[in-house]
């Protein structure tokens, strides 16, 4: 794979690497980085094992401000990238604009399920679903009887994690209290581990013991403070159990790397004028298990939520989806 590498001028402007050829993928990933371990990691992994597979190469680009992001988009759509990939729901008002402007250019963007247009492939995940499994083993895993929930910035789409976790936690133990904090108001949230690690303090002194991080960059703070503090701590998006073998209790996977894949795969002849949605039925969310915390999930707790994941996939247990009414049935 040659890798293609952009960066930013001193005028802020984007330079676009022209290592790659014409009709090339692009990848414009969210701030906070290709390397946050996490969301914007999941999407580099999924453009990186097609590039190796196939032997084929992407445009990428890594934005500083959200002033860049029609400015990337505009950028690689005049270079004839296709089909461009967007990383958050952060893109959707650029890609309103540039879609239009390049209508032969396809499009596809993750975390968004409102827009229109012919070229465009929206991609949403089924979070709450994923969250209810690690709310429940949250809850059984919890000695207080306390768990906590650490978003980044304040948004219905990490309202939509809290409230599946809290639901979850609810279902394997109706006396659970569940601890919520959101980092912040602006895009800065995704990316503050000080902040963090200040926020996972806080909920250990009102007795929670397991810390559910949905914060991009902000929740390597978090599962590296639960760490030092001596509780448990849940990652997201990526598989973070690595990280800190023995405290991680499990991580909610959302599976941006397949569907970067299959984008990437499908080239240009990426069906758009759709929404794909993914959740626990086409495993586009999880939860995590392997030599780095297989010690911390009993049998019961695996069972409890093979069980759980079956009845939302059939539609006998229905979790609550925040962003449908912005609104939450449990606290």
């Amino acid at each position: 794979m040659t890798l293609m590498r952009t960066f930013l001028g001193a005028a802020a402007t984007l330079a676009i690497s022209t290592a790659a050829a014409v009709a090339d993928p692009a990848i414009i990933f969210d701030l906070g980085g290709k390397f946050d371990k996490s969301f914007n990691e999941a999407a580099f992994n999924g453009a990186t094992r097609w590039a190796e597979e196939t032997g084929g190469s992407f445009l990428e680009v890594e934005i500083q401000s959200e002033a860049q992001r029609e400015q990337a988009l505009r950028r690689f759509a005049e270079r004839g990238a296709n089909p461009i990939v967007m990383a958050g729901f952060g893109f959707a008002s650029a890609l309103e604009t540039v879609s239009q402007e390049f209508p032969d250019t396809k499009f596809a963007i993750i975390d968004v399920n409102w827009l229109s247009g012919d070229n465009i492939r929206q991609i949403a995940f089924a979070e709450h679903e994923g969250s209810y499994l690690v709310g429940m083993l949250a809850a059984m895993a919890s000695e207080s009887g306390t768990v906590g929930f650490i978003g980044g910035m304040d948004i219905p789409l990490i309202s939509k994690f809290a409230c599946g976790y809290a639901q979850g936690a609810k279902a394997a133990n109706p006396d659970a209290t569940v601890v919520q904090n959101m980092t912040g108001t602006t895009p800065a949230a995704w990316n503050d581990p000080v902040k963090g690690g200040e926020l996972t303090r806080a909920q250990i002194s009102q007795g929670a013991d397991v810390i559910f991080a949905a914060a991009g960059g902000t929740g390597l703070g978090v599962l590296q403070t639960a760490a030092d503090e001596g509780v448990l701590s849940i990652g997201v998006d990526s598989n973070q159990n690595h990280l800190h073998p023995g405290s991680v209790l499990t991580s909610m996977l959302k599976r941006v790397d397949n569907a970067v894949y299959d984008v990437f795969t499908a080239g240009e002849e990426l069906e758009t004028g759709v929404t794909l949605a993914m959740g626990l039925d086409n495993d586009g969310v999880g939860f995590s298990l392997d030599e780095f915390n297989e010690s911390l999930l009993t049998e019961e707790m695996r069972a409890a939520v093979a069980e759980a994941s079956a009845k939302i996939i059939a539609g006998e247990v229905v979790v609550h989806d925040y962003m449908s009414d912005e609104s939450c049935p449990v606290n």
